[in-house]
């Protein structure tokens, strides 16, 4: 990985399991990766920016 860099994220047990089990479904490493998948999408699609960012969600409340 080119330039990689930790990064420590609080995240609820649900969205935990949500990323290992789209991990496991996609044939990804880990949790990180999924991740990094999201961030490579959002930043190769600025055109969705919008959608990704702008609506406030909470799925928790």
């Amino acid at each position: 990985m080119k330039d990689a860099k930790g990064y420590s994220i609080e995240l609820e047990t649900d969205k935990v399991e949500f990323l290992e089990q789209m991990a496991k479904a996609h044939g990804l490493s880990d949790v990180g990766k999924a991740v990094r998948c999201l961030i490579n999408y959002a930043r190769e699609n600025p055109d969705r920016h919008a959608d990704i960012f702008d609506e406030i969600r909470c799925l928790d409340c």
